[in-house]
């Protein structure tokens, strides 16, 4: 009798994991020589994984922000190295340093011709409407700089790095310098453009509140030389509040922030 049992099938192979679009490995990064030497960071090692967003928060002087630039190519680490996925990643910083004698448009427009994109002026036109309805200021593309407000700078800051069409964004407190009812509203414009997007994030900020409500992770550095002591992840649902669960995760991170740093 021939049987009906089966032959159970050969397991599948695994499925890769893909790699990180960020890669710091052994970072360190020292200014000066001498009796003026500092050191900024100290073996720093980070993943970020494609579309994650991933919120860095340490005390003045950390290194937060040199070890953005590093990452963006702005800087050179004197130890260690840094991979970044899909070329040159975009970057925010906390002033839009939006060309003044340039319109809304031609600020934006600037980003695909440095680029190098070989887009038509035609395609150009097209893709800045397209980023600025994104940014929702659909509105004001011949506006000057001036005439905005800080946080519409920055909503056309973040519509120029986006056109650079890269895999990462690079975000050095970009909404420090707004009030507090302005970064709320941008809180939610950077989630929505950051899911529609799927782009990985790297945002700076000394805000804990602000690192929770974004970040898929925390991750704390510690006072200089700056070094990883926590990497916290946030499993609140989005959009988030500020409810018991956020508020409990802040203090943890307060907390992490002043706890003594142990080699």
């Amino acid at each position: 009798m021939r049987s009906t049992l089966t032959q159970p099938r050969p397991a599948a192979p695994p499925v890769p994991a893909e790699p990180p679009s960020v890669r710091f490995r052994g970072v360190g990064k020292v200014h000066g020589g001498g009796a003026a030497r500092t050191t900024a960071l100290a073996g720093v090692d980070l993943d970020v994984a494609p579309g994650e967003f991933v919120t860095i928060v340490g005390p003045s002087g950390c290194g937060k922000s040199t070890l953005l630039n590093i990452a963006a190519g702005l800087d050179k680490p004197t130890a260690g190295g840094v991979e970044v996925a899909g070329g040159q990643p975009a970057m925010v910083f906390q002033d839009a340093a939006l060309f003044p004698w340039l319109t809304v448009g031609g600020n934006i427009e600037a980003a695909f011709k440095l680029g190098g994109h070989g887009y038509s002026r035609a395609e150009r036109r097209q893709r800045v409407a397209e980023l600025l309805e994104l940014v929702r200021l659909p509105d004001l593309e011949g506006r000057r700089p001036h005439e905005l407000s800080g946080g519409m700078r920055q909503r056309v800051a973040i519509a120029r790095a986006l056109a650079q069409q890269a895999d990462v964004l690079l975000m050095d407190e970009p909404f420090g310098a707004l009030d507090a009812l302005t970064r709320g509203v941008l809180h939610g414009e950077l989630e929505r453009i950051w899911r529609e997007r799927g782009i990985a994030i790297l945002f700076v900020t000394h805000d804990v509140h602000e690192a929770v409500r974004l970040g898929d992770r925390v991750v704390v550095l510690g006072a200089r030389p700056g070094r990883i002591l926590h990497d916290l992840p946030v499993t609140l649902e989005r959009p988030r509040s500020d409810g018991r669960a956020a508020a409990e995760l802040v203090s943890r991170v307060t907390a992490a922030l002043h706890a003594p740093a142990h080699d």
